[in-house]
């Protein structure tokens, strides 16, 4: 997976396509993706206590990850790779800007 924990992402399909947001946690397994304040869903809880009311809350679900791209100075871009000394490092596609 080429996105990663703290990366800028821009949404590029599904209902909140055009939207930007940091990565807070990535889903190897699955291959997803959570940001937040993308893809978010409300959400009954229940009451925790005797005589307490539940609420309804709004919370953000993991999203694909073929259904976002990286932003690089706020315009999308394909993820590579590149030796630098004995060090892999990403760099982005569009620019060539070490990540």
């Amino acid at each position: 997976m080429k996105i990663k924990k703290n990366d800028n992402i821009i949404v590029i399909a599904g209902k909140d396509k055009g939207k930007t947001g940091k990565v807070s946690r990535v889903f190897p397994a699955q291959n997803k993706v959570l940001v937040i304040g993308i893809n978010v869903h409300k959400k009954n809880q229940r009451a925790k206590k005797a005589g307490e009311k539940g609420q309804i809350i709004e919370q953000a679900f993991p999203i694909n990850v073929s259904n976002v791209m990286l932003a690089v100075d706020g315009k999308r871009t394909r993820v590579g790779s590149k030796m630098i000394g004995d060090r892999k490092v990403r760099i982005a596609k569009k620019t060539g800007k070490e990540i």
